[in-house]
């Protein structure tokens, strides 16, 4: 009998196969691959229908009754390829999900359908993983259990055990008199300091904001998309706010600062960020409209869940003219720096120009006075009858200083001839038709050539 083996990916990427002990269970052969561990981050919850829920174990099972389960896996931000984190998924998903769920999840672009049964829907822009503006969220739904895969972490995606939350005290402002180092608070509660409201600003939804319990697969699909939107408002709300400071900064700073901003190319960078956060907007725009479509049909899914979806697309479309704002401010910065870089080169021309404008006449100077002529026919000095050589090289040189004139000047003799000669054409036409028209109006009683009746001119 032959030796057991199993496959296994390795870390860079490649399908080895290595043996595998004849006494393990066949229950148990899966869980013994190598999982990359502490690459891939996994969360695995139940839940019982009524708002509560509790921490499983990763074993991919389906719910029963009123229970649902939710597996979340979340890719690493890295410089790995699309392939690589088809690996990823394959190691913690499979079995028993099969390749085409594998690739209806970590495919890029846009897509919302039924593979094998499930509903299958994700939203996932291409770019470098490792990129801040990179988003990847795709789902798998069934009636009994969801499969949801993200790049990076999702901020209040996941479920905690609730504690006391920093956004339900009483806040106090810093005492102005500190002894020894020490701060007093103006009256009752904690003291918050200026930076940690600064990080509070930066994000729409507050990690330890309300977060309720699901209590059916379509409030936990309503929640997973509404997390991803506020995901994206965050980093929105962060971006208007890193405009604003560096507006300020242009006001205030003089030409060091805009000379390094246009060196870095800070506001192409940005824009070219905006350009991969409208693309995973667009892509929302065209998916979960079919969501909320194929949703409805579901007899799971609540009626209150698809107006949810509906009032999360319109979110999602005033985040989308958010976003063109802001795109438009800064096209309007870049405007206004490049304006002030030409702006600056023309001082500089105008610097040199000036100083060509002082060297010019020396130049002329030393050119005439260096000048040899003796080479030059009609110049040679030994012979009297041509002994003004010199004299002729400079009407030579006027010479040709007033065809070069007259070549720049050409354009505008030309305009002025051509306009000359078409008012001289021009009244000369006139002319003759005034002569026709008094020899037209000479006629002999009813008789004549031309009869003039109601203000016509009959010829």
């Amino acid at each position: 009998m032959g030796e057991l083996v199993h496959d296994v990916v390795n870390l860079e990427g490649i399908m080895v196969r290595e043996p595998m002990e004849e006494d393990t269970p066949l229950g148990e052969r899966h869980f013994l691959r190598n999982h990359f561990p502490g690459v891939v981050k996994k969360k695995a919850y139940i839940f019982d229908g009524n708002g509560s829920y509790f921490n499983k174990e990763w074993d991919l099972a389906e719910g029963r009754g009123k229970e649902f389960c939710w597996y979340h896996v979340e890719l690493p931000k890295g410089d790995q390829k699309l392939s690589q984190s088809a690996h990823y998924l394959i190691d913690v998903l499979c079995p028993p999900l099969k390749l085409q769920d594998i690739l209806s999840l970590v495919s890029n672009g846009p897509f919302c359908g039924h593979v094998d049964g499930a509903l299958v829907f994700r939203m996932n822009s291409a770019g470098s993983a490792s990129s801040a503006f990179t988003f990847r969220l795709a789902a798998r739904v069934t009636e009994s259990s969801v499969i949801t895969v993200s790049l990076g972490r999702v901020p209040r995606l996941g479920f905690s055990p609730a504690g006391q939350s920093l956004l339900s005290e009483i806040p106090s402002l810093e005492s102005p008199d500190c002894y020894n180092g020490r701060q007093e608070n103006q009256g009752s509660g904690f003291v918050i300091g200026e930076h940690v409201l600064e990080f509070l600003l930066t994000m729409n939804h507050s990690e330890e904001a309300d977060n309720p319990v699901p209590k059916s697969v379509s409030n936990l699909v309503v929640h997973i998309i509404d997390t991803f939107i506020d995901h994206l408002q965050d980093i929105v709300t962060k971006l208007e706010i890193e405009l604003d400071t560096v507006e300020l900064e242009m006001d205030r700073g003089g030409f060091a600062l805009k000379k390094q901003m246009l060196e870095d190319r800070r506001f192409p960078k940005m824009h070219i960020n905006l350009q991969r956060l409208l693309q995973v907007i667009a892509h929302g725009e065209q998916v979960l409209p079919r969501v909320k479509e194929k949703c409805s049909s579901k007899h799971w899914f609540a009626s209150e869940d698809v107006s949810s979806l509906e009032e999360l697309i319109g979110r999602l479309r005033r985040l989308k003219e958010n976003v063109g704002f802001i795109a438009n401010r800064v096209t309007a910065i870049q405007a206004g720096l490049d304006s002030w870089q030409s702006e600056q080169i023309n001082k500089k021309l105008y610097y040199l120009s000036f100083l060509s404008i002082v060297f010019l006449p020396l130049s002329v100077i030393t050119g005439v006075f260096g000048m040899n002529v003796g080479g030059v026919p009609w110049t040679n000095q030994r012979e009297p009858a041509v002994k003004d050589g010199f004299r002729n090289v400079m009407i030579l040189c006027l010479a040709m200083l007033l065809v070069v004139l007259l070549c720049f000047a050409f354009r505008a003799l030309y305009s002025r001839l051509g306009s000359w000669w078409g008012k001289k054409t021009t009244f000369k036409r006139s002319w003759s038709l005034d002569r026709t028209t008094s020899f037209l109006k000479r006629g002999t009683g009813t008789g004549g050539l031309s009869l003039e009746r109601e203000g016509y001119l009959r010829i």
